[in-house]
């Protein structure tokens, strides 16, 4: 009798599913986030590079750490800034937060 349970028992268990399926969860989560997080990042990322490669003299530009000022000299590297009369500070391209379009006007002014 318990010869005839544990056959009765292996045989349910020939019904499994194979096991890649078990892994389709995984593989769509994957997906949702290279689709939702990973890829509008990437894209981003390339537009804001192409912006501060364009970056010419006389651009305003507002930094990462939310200064505004007019671009005065552009090399590899570094960008020279006028803050205001006189006031010229050198600061690294990758900081740069934003090209202002001409006409434009920062947000608190």
């Amino acid at each position: 009798m318990t010869i005839d349970l544990l056959a009765a028992a292996g045989a349910g268990a020939a019904a499994a599913p194979p096991a890649w399926i078990n892994f389709l969860p995984i593989i769509g989560m994957v997906l949702i986030f290279w689709f939702l997080i990973i890829r509008p990042q990437m894209k981003r990322q390339k537009e804001h590079q192409a912006k501060v490669a364009g970056m010419k003299k006389g651009d305003q530009v507002v930094t990462a750490g939310g200064l505004v000022g007019k671009v005065i000299k552009v090399d590899d590297t570094y960008v020279e800034l006028e803050l205001g009369t006189n006031v010229r500070v050198k600061a690294i391209k990758a900081t740069i937060g934003d090209i202002i379009p001409p006409g434009g006007t920062p947000a608190n002014d």
